[in-house]
């Protein structure tokens, strides 16, 4: 272990000790970072679904498998044309304000991420001209075309239920105090410090619930938050970085889970918003080629995150069905990616690239700048709190930004949110029209042949523009507890609390 690392392991150690968790808090969880808003309509970021996750069920849910299974809906069926989608929906669902949770409700929710302002879930509903609900029990969704992604939309952020009492009552304001019907209420929230849920003891699915609340403690060191996990202050952490893995393992009082994941790490650069998109790497899809061309992913792989993870260039994880094989992870060209910068009449590129301040962005950030360095290119790295990262980039406060999409089981999901015009992170500010279009093509039909060749048309659009570099495919790994039992990977990232138990 090295000093520093030492140093940072005592005094990781000291707030274990001086700040305790409180009694009767349950289940600890602790997160990489702090979410942003608590409102399904805003929300953007990956430690926001997991808090979600226990706070907020949807109309449908994702098993393990990535199969779309019922939630708060029991059963689904498409209409001969692909235009209607019917739900029937679950008996005995209340909200955490006591309000009922039945059709009516579920449709002033989707009019509300339909069209209401602040909405970040526009794009996602696009297809959706009308919501209906002709009885209590039964929601239908008319759409304006075919809409293949429309069921795993709806397993995500889209698909969570509000109480419209609540929503009424506090407007853009809810997500300080969301009334949900989930497992779990918020009781308590301490912004960049924790999340506090208390058991919901009117949960239509109350037995699979053996926890009495989950406090999430917000840690953006892994160094910190493992030994926190050893100490006994926390039950469960997520993202492990490969290079703790050799001591989970070595104590006996822990375990591991993992799973091979959605998500994807990706460098977003600014072409379109705002005054940082004139500069040279966001004026030239030559320059952002160079540097595509400066970095070698296997070596990033291996030096940055111990070779747990999986070199990418796609949305889409390598050898998927949905990846364009004809277009694999470029190699690394330093003398090509140095002639690329001649031919824009320059020998030197500068640029600052945000990144949020967990160890391994950074040290995934610091790699870059050195590959990056031998190719003409002069790096500044911006290290910042996650939810200054999300504001930074949303106002086009950056030339070139490392985040991480925490992935979707439909391709659409996976790269229309970043390089759709109107995309609800588009926050390169990227449009092509003819990208669009065959965007809108693959959501029409649910035939897979037909969907492989129009993404792969799509994506020799998107890799040759290079609005964003997609570096490497996650592996989620967990720590946890002995205590901890019931634990099961998903594939997105989540962690989803039914089942879940802890021994005394």
């Amino acid at each position: 272990m090295t000093m520093m690392r030492f140093a940072t392991a005592c005094l990781a150690a000291a707030i274990a000790l001086a700040a305790p968790v409180a009694q009767g808090a349950g289940l600890r969880i602790g997160l990489q970072s702090d979410p942003d808003a608590l409102d399904p309509a805003t929300g953007t970021s990956f430690t926001g679904r997991i808090v979600f996750a226990a706070l907020c069920d949807k109309l449908v849910d994702i098993d393990p498998r990535m199969e779309v299974v019922p939630q708060l809906a029991t059963a689904w069926s498409w209409s001969a044309d692909g235009l209607a989608l019917t739900m029937t929906l679950r008996e005995g669902v209340v909200f955490h304000d006591g309000e009922r949770f039945d059709a009516a409700a579920a449709r002033e929710n989707l009019e509300r991420y339909r069209t209401a302002p602040l909405s970040r879930r526009k794009a996602e509903l696009k297809a959706v001209s009308a919501v209906e609900a002709p009885d209590p029990r039964t929601l239908v969704l008319r759409l304006s075309e075919p809409f293949a992604p429309l069921l795993s939309v709806l397993a995500d952020r889209a698909g969570m239920m509000m109480s419209p009492r609540a929503v009424a009552a506090a407007g853009e304001r809810v997500g300080s105090n969301p009334a949900c019907s989930g497992p779990f209420r918020l009781a308590r929230r301490v912004p960049l410090e924790r999340i506090v849920l208390e058991r919901f003891d009117r949960y239509w699915d109350a037995g699979a619930i053996h926890v009495d609340g989950i406090e999430f403690t917000m840690i953006p060191d892994s160094t910190v938050r493992l030994v926190n996990l050893r100490a006994g202050q926390l039950d469960l952490i997520e993202r492990v970085p490969p290079a703790d893995l050799r001591t989970v393992r070595a104590d006996a009082r822990l375990r591991l889970a993992s799973t091979t994941g959605l998500a994807y790490q990706t460098m977003i650069i600014n072409v379109g918003n705002g005054e940082k998109a004139r500069g040279p790497l966001g004026r030239s899809p030559r320059i952002r080629e160079a540097l595509e061309l400066a970095i070698d992913r296997a070596i990033l792989n291996q030096v940055a995150i111990e070779g747990a993870y999986t070199p990418s260039n796609q949305p889409e994880v390598p050898g998927s069905r949905y990846y364009n094989a004809a277009r694999p992870v470029p190699q690394r060209d330093v003398a090509r990616a140095r002639a690329l910068l001649r031919q824009e009449g320059m020998e030197r590129v500068a640029f600052t690239l945000r990144v949020v301040n967990s160890p391994i962005d950074v040290q995934v950030a610091e790699v870059i700048q050195a590959m990056a360095a031998e190719a003409g290119f002069d790096v500044k790295i911006e290290a910042t709190e996650a939810g200054t990262w999300v504001a930074a980039t949303e106002r086009g406060d950056y030339e070139a930004a490392i985040g991480i999409w925490s992935g979707r089981p439909d391709p659409d999901g996976n790269v229309t949110i970043w390089l759709q015009c109107d995309g609800a992170v588009n926050r390169s500010k990227y449009c092509n029209p003819a990208l669009d279009d065959l965007f809108r093509q693959a959501r029409m039909t649910n035939d897979v042949a037909q969907r492989q060749a129009l993404y792969r048309r799509a994506s020799e659009i998107h890799l040759s523009d290079r609005p964003m570099l997609v570096l490497y495919h996650y592996t989620w790994i967990w720590g946890h507890s002995e205590r901890l039992s019931g634990f099961v990977p998903h594939p997105d990232g989540l962690i989803r609390p039914q089942g879940l138990r802890l021994s005394r």
